[in-house]
C-alpha cells in the first residue's frame, strides 16, 4: 500500500473539512479486524474513501469492500483515490442513498461500518442486523456525537440525530440478543455482535 498517497487524501480530507475516520478510532477497527481477517466489509457512508481504502489493509486476499455514498462530488473524489491506490478490484462504490440501496442488498457482510447520516443510524441498524454474518460485528462511529448524546444535550439544530443515536445505543445494549461496547475513542464507536446464547 502506498502510505505516502494514503497520507495525502487524508491531509486533503482534513483541509477540505470533510469527515474522514480519527486515527484512534481506525487503529480500534483495524485491531480488531486483523484477529479475523474479513471477506467481505459493508460500509454506510464512502465520504472520499478513505477509512474504505484503509480496511483493505486488514482484508482476506480476495475479499472486497462496497460503500455507499449518495453525494456524486465525494464519489467521483472516491473513485479517482481508489484508483491511485490501486484497489478498484477490491472497492466497489454504490451511489445513491443508502436509505433506498441498503434494502436492496442481499449478500452477507462480516464487518458493517457505519459512519452516515446520524439521523439515520436506527434505520443503518435495522438493515445491518439483517445484512450481518452469524460472526459479523457491526462498528457505528461518532456514536457520542460530540459529548451531546450522553449529555443532557436538547438544542433544536442537532435533536433529532441526538435522539436517533441515543435510540440506536438503547437498542443495542438492551437487546439481548446483541453484545455491544460503547468505546471512547474518537468521537465514540459502538461495537456490536450477536450474543452467543
Amino acid at each position: 500500500m502506498n502510505l505516502v498517497e494514503l497520507e495525502k487524501i487524508k491531509e486533503k480530507a482534513l483541509e477540505e473539512h470533510i469527515p474522514i475516520i480519527m486515527d484512534d478510532t481506525l487503529e480500534v477497527i483495524e485491531e480488531y479486524l486483523k484477529e479475523n481477517k474479513p471477506k467481505k466489509i459493508l460500509e454506510i457512508g464512502t465520504a472520499v474513501g478513505y477509512s474504505a481504502i484503509c480496511f483493505t489493509k486488514v482484508l482476506e486476499e480476495n475479499g472486497i469492500i462496497d460503500t455507499i455514498e449518495r453525494e456524486h462530488t465525494r464519489v467521483e473524489e472516491a473513485k479517482e483515490n481508489i484508483k491511485k491506490m490501486d484497489l478498484e478490484d477490491k472497492i466497489h462504490i454504490l451511489e445513491g442513498d443508502a436509505v433506498e440501496i441498503l434494502p436492496t442488498l442481499e449478500d452477507k457482510y462480516d464487518v458493517i461500518f457505519i459512519d452516515a447520516a446520524k439521523g439515520k443510524y436506527p434505520f443503518f441498524l435495522k438493515e445491518a442486523l439483517r445484512l450481518l454474518s452469524k460472526d459479523g460485528i457491526i462498528f457505528a462511529d461518532n456514536i457520542l456525537y460530540k459529548g451531546y448524546v450522553l449529555s443532557d444535550y436538547n438544542k433544536h439544530k442537532q435533536r433529532t440525530a441526538v435522539r436517533n443515536l441515543r435510540e440506536y445505543i438503547k437498542e443495542t445494549t438492551e437487546n439481548e440478543k446483541l453484545d455491544t461496547k460503547i468505546l471512547e475513542v474518537g468521537d465514540g464507536l459502538a461495537i456490536t455482535k450477536f450474543a452467543n446464547r
